[in-house]
């Protein structure tokens, strides 16, 4: 038998060559799906990162439409934080004023929420919740108002007590505002203005004031000084309009 040549072994290591080249390459195609999937993974997260930064600052210069856009953009393959999106929808859509589909957002978001993030999430939820109590009463419906109230009040008082810890608020989305305090604050003036409108609903119920006698026409002079007090007094409101309105103590602006 005869000793292999040099063009031998230079065929043999060809030969291993390509045999090697050919694994990398099905190695290569092989794991392709996942280095795919490893690249649209790490991409998505920076994006969720993004849309939440820009959510965020577009609402604190009050630019609603664009930060509800950006949230939305959190809303798709948002495994982690999966309540952030319909916070931030929610949160964007009561700056607008866009109460109904504001709560539905929130609500969508609570049961979605764990741990201390639910704090800030039914914070929101009451406050827009009292601004629906606002609206009504503004449209005279005192016995909605009442009930929209009492619905906010709920949520404050079911807030867990964890809410009011030193980490609860290292947590809080706005770190000016202290969450304790809100929370006391929302849950007393939602009860004020629950109490106002039922008294409100009841007044009609009292029954109807008896008649009253037919009083005799003031004369020429009591017509004078009664226009005079009305002046007076239109004089006085007129005056106090710069103090701004102070009855049912307003509604927070959404964290």
């Amino acid at each position: 038998m005869t000793a292999p040549t040099q063009a031998d072994a230079a065929a043999a290591l060809l030969a291993s060559n390509r045999r090697r080249r050919r694994i990398r390459r099905w190695i290569a195609i092989g794991t392709l799906p996942l280095t795919l999937a490893a690249l649209f993974f790490a991409g998505r997260i920076l994006s969720i990162y993004a849309f939440a930064h820009q959510a965020i600052s577009s609402y604190i210069v009050g630019e609603y439409a664009e930060s509800e856009a950006a949230a939305r953009g959190q809303d798709w393959l948002n495994w982690f934080e999966p309540f952030k999106a319909p916070y931030n929808i929610g949160t964007a859509l009561a700056g607008a004023e866009k109460l109904g589909p504001a709560r539905a957002e929130l609500e969508e978001a609570l049961p979605l929420a764990s741990g201390l993030d639910v704090c800030y999430v039914r914070i929101n939820l009451s406050l827009v919740i009292e601004r629906q109590g606002d609206a009504a009463q503004a449209d005279g419906d005192a016995a909605k108002a009442a009930q929209l109230y009492g619905e906010a009040l709920e949520i404050t008082m079911e807030t867990p007590e964890e809410c009011n810890s030193e980490q609860a608020q290292e947590q809080s989305p706005d770190p000016n505002r202290d969450m304790s305090d809100t929370l006391e604050q929302n849950e007393q003036r939602q009860q004020e203005k629950q109490q106002q409108s039922q008294q409100e609903q009841e007044q009609p119920q009292q029954g109807e004031q008896p008649p009253q006698e037919e009083e005799p026409q003031p004369s020429q002079e009591q017509l004078d000084d009664i226009e005079e007090r009305l002046n007076q007094g239109q004089q006085e409101r007129e005056d106090q309009l710069g103090g701004g309105d102070e009855g049912g103590g307003g509604t927070d602006k959404p964290w």
